[in-house]
């Protein structure tokens, strides 16, 4: 008995969705729970398991189709056999249907007027010509065995020819042909995927919704790197997940936002909404755009935690499998530009949350060590530009300058951490 493949539900708010790959053509022999095809939304791209043991029989939405929840994309029948679809029926040539169409076509008489531009002008074609004074051989004809068509000639009072240029003047001055474009000029139309779709409209929300603002300061990594260094073997070794930047700056963070508490809130309506939670939202560049998994209750989590939940994340998102539990949520985010060679950014909020850390690249530079003692002197340290955007609507300039310091203060001196001072 046939059976409707039907569009789930992915998630609370989620009504369109649109048909990605057909991963079984119509007639496979597929197993049950098979992947069948994939379905992505705003945030995550799902498959669609097979039902049970049998094939699909037709595919209604291919690849790229918009759906609503509850639409029916194709029907499956379960036990059926998997064949390949029967060959279509041979096509006639050209020629061959030039043949019949001109054996189905009675001979059209000439045309009345005698005019050479068209072979035939059909009588509502020579009616419109005579009462406009026009000449049929400017008129393009494209009816069956060159004719010219009534439609042809109304075509043609719509948009006229434009008149030939007038001869140039012996003391007109010379103009410059514009140069002709060399080389392969194509153009290449694409449409945007959902999560492209939710990406801009979120953007454009930010900007038009919130007050952003962006306050930045640098900072020396010199003290990380050189703790990173010295136990990023032994931490590999414990922990089997490699000791990155990103735990160090999601610490650090926490710690900042403890003191500026505004930053981790949120305008919903006329109120403000506090929270005593930090669940830190990790910018990634997934398959097919950027996603931002939470880390939750992420005040919670070790430096191993948060790499490995970064880790796992990561895979998910290249290989599209992010679940919209993944996505839901996040008090504050952190983005990396540096990984891809930004050296200074402006990152943008991503709504309802009021901040977003952007880190950078970084760069060895000279600076002044010990600026104002005895002690000062230049030397060249690996500097790293940070950037905090953030909702003036509910945090204030010294807010977030403080937060953004305390974030370089605990990152240049990671002992910090440990003591919380």
């Amino acid at each position: 008995m046939p059976t409707e493949l039907i569009v789930p539900e992915v998630g609370e708010s989620i009504t369109e969705v649109e048909i990605g790959q057909w991963l079984k053509a119509e007639g496979d022999a597929v197993s049950k729970d098979d992947p069948l095809v994939e379905i992505e939304t705003d945030k995550v791209t799902l498959e669609l398991p097979a039902p049970a043991d049998g094939a699909i029989v037709k595919i209604t939405h291919p690849q790229g189709t918009p759906a609503n929840v509850g639409d029916v994309i194709g029907t499956f029948e379960e036990g059926a056999a998997g064949s390949a679809p029967a060959p279509a029926a041979p096509t006639e040539t050209a020629p061959q249907m030039a043949e019949k169409l001109e054996a189905a076509t009675p001979p059209a008489p000439a045309a009345s007027n005698g005019t050479p531009g068209a072979s035939v002008i059909m009588p509502a074609a020579q009616r419109l010509i005579d009462e406009n004074k026009l000449d049929a051989a400017a008129i393009p004809a494209t009816g069956p065995g060159g004719r010219l068509l009534k439609e042809d000639v109304q075509n043609f009072l719509k948009s006229p020819p434009k008149p030939a240029a007038a001869e140039r003047s012996d003391k007109a001055p010379d103009t410059p042909t514009p140069a002709t474009p060399q080389g392969d000029r194509s153009e290449e139309v694409v449409p945007m995927t959902s999560l492209r779709k939710r990406i801009a409209a979120n953007l454009v929300d930010a900007q038009q919704t919130a007050a952003l603002l962006t306050t930045f300061n640098e900072v020396d990594m010199t003290n990380v790197m050189a703790l990173r260094s010295q136990y990023k073997d032994q931490f590999l070794k414990s922990h089997d997940v490699k000791l990155g930047f990103m735990s160090f700056f999601v610490r650090a963070s926490i710690d900042a936002l403890k003191q500026c508490p505004a930053i981790n809130a949120e305008v919903r309506g006329t109120d403000i909404v506090y929270k005593n939670y930090y669940d830190i939202g990790i910018a990634i560049g997934g398959g097919k755009g950027l996603v931002v998994p939470i880390l939750r209750n992420a005040e919670r989590m070790s430096f191993a935690g948060i790499e490995k939940a970064i880790g796992d994340y990561a895979v998910k998102a290249k290989a599209n499998k992010l679940a919209i539990s993944d996505l839901t949520g996040g008090t504050f985010t952190i983005t990396n530009g540096g990984i891809y060679g930004s050296l200074l950014s402006t990152p943008i909020v991503n709504p309802p949350q009021s901040g977003v850390l952007g880190m950078h690249g970084i760069v060895r530079r000279p600076i002044a060590v010990d600026p104002g003692t005895p002690k000062e002197r230049v030397e060249v340290r690996p500097m790293m530009y940070i950037a905090l955007t953030y909702d003036h609507r509910i945090v204030d300039g010294r807010e977030a300058v403080t937060c953004l310091k305390r974030i370089k203060e605990t990152i240049e001196d990671p002992a910090r951490m440990l003591m919380e001072v």
